[in-house]
């Protein structure tokens, strides 16, 4: 059973202290509900044979196993602001197609992701807030800089800004992967696209979606 949901006021700041006291405290939870049906968790002790991975953002608002109503052990999760195919990122996918058998890769964005959002700022004349971000814009902007007009609201560009960066970043994974291990292998990468308020994933072409 997955933890209640908890609201933090926005803007309320958390001392490491008490970040640290939660997460202590949640683990002892944890650990108690799985000692219940131990068996049930002990053989992820011994390996792991997930049957998807998934690159998706490091947005707290995203939990990858939660919208996807798995387990542990079920996916192979890759999480980075913006869901950036990056160097690191790339090696992670590639360790699951090629260690692991995964021949499923889900490209997952959101709505309302800050990475995107950063990057349509920086477009609109927004300066960077660290090198760190640098980093992300630069490698979210060239798909998103074809959307971007002079004087453009950044707002109404921002969900078909993330959707075009999703196509991108499913392009770099497919090119990646397929050099490792070529398509007759049966390696498909799929973009999709976590909608907040619903819940509700939806895949890049219907067709390709698991069945309901």
């Amino acid at each position: 059973m997955s933890p209640p949901l908890r609201q933090t006021p926005v803007g309320a700041l958390v001392s490491p202290a008490h970040g640290v006291a939660r997460l202590a405290a949640g683990n002892r939870e944890f650990c108690a509900q799985s000692g219940e049906n131990f068996d049930e968790w002990a053989h992820l002790a011994e390996g792991q044979s997930p049957f998807a991975a998934v690159l998706g953002c490091s947005d707290a608002r995203v939990p990858v196993e939660w919208v996807f109503n798995q387990r542990p052990g079920d996916l192979f999760v890759v999480r980075v602001a913006g869901a950036v195919a990056t160097p690191a990122t790339m090696g992670s996918l590639e360790f699951a197609v090629h260690q692991l058998g995964v021949r499923l890769v889900v490209v997952l964005g959101h709505s309302g992701c800050g990475a995107v959002t950063a990057t349509l700022a920086h477009l609109a004349g927004a300066p960077l807030a660290s090198k760190g971000v640098q980093t992300l814009v630069e490698a979210i902007r060239p798909a998103v800089a074809p959307l971007w007009q002079p004087g453009a609201d950044p707002s109404a560009l921002l969900t078909p800004a993330i959707h075009a960066h999703v196509c991108s970043s499913v392009a770099c994974v497919r090119d990646g992967l397929h050099a490792l291990m070529p398509p007759a292998d049966g390696v498909q990468v799929l973009g999709a696209f976590y909608d907040l308020a619903s819940g509700r994933v939806t895949f890049e072409s219907e067709a390709d979606a698991p069945a309901h």
